[in-house]
């Protein structure tokens, strides 16, 4: 089994300089709140040019939303890590709720909530939610080989999708912009429950 190369040091200095300007635009959302910041703030708060920052993002609501990125990423991680006998619902459950970083949670939680009523920024979350289906279905079609019918795997993934957004927005909800240990772990309840509906067939 070969092992996975360690990445060089110009991957680590693109992962670190995206790192930086992510973390400025949560910065800058968190001290002055979505619209009242720009890029050229972002980049300065970063230590970087703007034009490196447009090397990584295309404008400030897509850094902001690069948070709801990694969350998903890492539960891609976690899906693909799953027993290959284990039905895709049960599999999607524990990924959505057994995630690496608990940090990569909080952040998803955080940013969802101090960005609510922004149409621009929706876009980009919801372009993130879509690239996590297109993963969870190639994840999906890997592990079940060839599927007769794409109707019920598209079907089922989109479920599992809405379901992971519904439970983000009860979660907001119920504790508004309270993102300590006790919400978030009733967040990921949550997030279990949701698709545990989709396992019961919404039977109560």
């Amino acid at each position: 089994m070969s092992e996975t190369a360690a990445p060089s040091r110009r991957e680590l200095n693109k992962t670190a300089n995206r790192d930086a300007i992510a973390a400025a635009a949560l910065e800058l959302l968190r001290s002055r709140g979505m619209g009242e910041f720009t890029v050229d703030d972002i980049a300065a708060t970063a230590g970087v040019s703007r034009r490196t920052f447009f090397n990584y993002f295309s404008s400030a609501e897509a850094a902001i939303a690069s948070f709801t990125q990694k969350y998903l990423d890492s539960v891609i991680e976690q899906l693909l890590r799953r027993p290959s006998d284990e039905p895709l619902l049960e599999s999607a459950q524990h990924a959505l709720t057994a995630v690496g970083s608990p940090r990569d949670l909080a952040l998803l939680a955080e940013t969802y909530a101090l960005t609510q009523n922004h149409p621009q920024l929706s876009r980009y979350q919801l372009q993130a939610w879509d690239e996590c289906s297109t993963s969870i279905i190639a994840a999906a079609t890997n592990r079940l080989g060839k599927v007769d019918d794409e109707l019920y795997l598209h079907a089922l993934v989109g479920s599992i999708i809405a379901s992971g957004r519904a439970a983000m927005e009860v979660w907001f909800q119920q504790r508004g912009p309270d993102t300590s240990e006790t919400s978030l772990a009733i967040l990921r309840q949550l997030l279990f429950d949701a698709v545990g509906h989709l396992r019961s067939g919404f039977n109560p």
